[in-house]
């Protein structure tokens, strides 16, 4: 893969190879192309942003929006017809627009709610595990690691039980569509059974609302009109999409990482106290979300001495940012003990589009690892010696594993 000046294919950013660890690539580009121009398969003009004070402002930037109605024919190129009718959400908007959305929905994501939560994640935790072989090899992430968020966001946006699996696996189709046509069309109708299946909830919340927010955002639209109808859809998918995909696959990180640095095992096993400090560092050494999402230039913008013309596209290389040795010492250790002073990371983002739901993740994650561990302290990797599997993806905007198998109590 060419680490120059010259632009990098998406195609070089999805090698096995790559894959396998992506931060020596990110290590050369931020020597050598801070600001990297890509080639993707979409064919609109894109540059990728490395170094973390860079990512940092670029994050905040208004001339970079996020509001992808505004480059309307390049957002139709890149994703199709099908997706405009489930982005028109906070995710993918400008205040005030955003500004609007978010306050709408922040209620339910304050520190204060989602401590109110821990119980309920931590009974979760315990009936997944209790469901799990515990002396047979086994792969952590479809039977623990993706049920728990999963779960979670179901019971909050009020979803049946029963209609669970069909919203991983139609979220699932959506986050791993490719550039083949069939890919495409996968993609398109699961994206067309996401709206239909919102679009009905919506109706069944008017007639019987629920303790959820899916009915308390359903009473805003029809009470006061500050979300209409297309916004309310788009937001429960958004909650959908973006409330248990990155956090199945942080989980599935943070097992990983701990299970092949014992010393720092060690530590979180001996002080329970350092389970949060873990988590920080799984966000920061190895985060589920690589890259940001899509913004567009409004105007000529420069970074790094790069120049970025109107009208193009900008993502921002998290995990390149994460490891910038210019703002973390020793970043390439993964290191427990690094503490929140020493670890200003940027895996939920920066700015105005933060991670809404950073404090459920964070919630979700400690959960997971202090009943994993705390359960089943001999946990080991069903293979040891073997290499780890990552996910493959049409784009780098998520980093999990393709699978997770282990062990959960080897000695009996």
């Amino acid at each position: 893969m060419t680490t120059t000046q010259d632009a990098v294919t998406a195609a070089e950013r999805c090698t096995p190879e790559y894959r396998r660890d992506p931060h020596a690539v990110y290590a050369q580009l931020r020597g050598t192309a801070p600001v990297c121009p890509l080639r993707p398969p979409h064919g609109n003009e894109t540059y990728l942003i490395t170094r973390y004070e860079d990512a940092r402002t670029a994050l905040s930037d208004p001339r970079l929006s996020k509001d992808m109605y505004g480059a309307i024919d390049a957002y139709r190129r890149i994703f199709g017809d099908s997706s405009v009718a489930l982005d028109d959400n906070m995710l993918n908007s400008d205040p005030p627009k955003h500004t609007r959305l978010r306050k709408l929905v922040n209620s339910a994501f304050t520190p204060r709610r989602v401590e109110a939560l821990r119980p309920r994640v931590q009974g979760i935790v315990r009936t997944l595990i209790d469901e799990c072989p515990t002396r047979e090899p086994f792969d952590l992430l479809p039977a623990f690691a993706f049920p728990l968020p999963i779960i979670v966001i179901c019971e909050l946006l009020g979803v049946p039980p029963q209609e669970r699996s069909r919203m991983q696996h139609l979220s699932t189709t959506v986050a791993q569509a490719g550039f083949s046509e069939e890919s495409k069309r996968a993609q398109q109708q699961a994206e067309e059974d996401l709206h239909a299946y919102f679009t009905d909830l919506t109706t069944a919340k008017r007639d019987r609302p629920g303790d959820d927010l899916m009915s308390a955002l359903t009473a805003v639209r029809d009470n006061d009109g500050g979300l209409s109808e297309h916004e309310l859809v788009s937001t429960a998918f958004l909650l959908m999409f973006a409330g248990h995909k990155t956090t199945a696959y942080a989980i599935g990180n943070a097992v990983h990482h701990l299970l092949t640095h014992p010393a720092q095992l060690r530590a979180v096993r001996e002080k329970p106290e350092l389970v949060g400090p873990a988590v920080e560092e799984v966000l920061r050494y190895d985060g589920s979300v690589e890259s940001s999402t899509f913004r567009y230039a409004t105007e000529d913008v420069e970074y790094a001495g790069t120049r970025i013309p109107k009208g193009a596209l900008v993502q921002i290389a998290l995990s390149s940012a994460n490891r910038d040795p210019q703002k973390f010492d020793d970043p390439d250790a993964f290191d427990v003990t690094r503490g929140s002073a020493q670890n200003a990371h940027l895996g939920f983002g920066h700015g105005p589009h933060y991670c809404l739901g950073a404090p459920l993740a964070r919630l979700e994650m400690e959960s997971a690892l202090t009943g994993l561990f705390g359960r089943f302290p001999r946990m080991t990797l069903a293979d040891p010696a073997g290499e780890p599997r990552w996910m493959e993806v049409p784009f780098p905007a998520f980093r999990g594993l393709a699978e997770l198998p282990v062990v959960l109590d080897p000695a009996g």
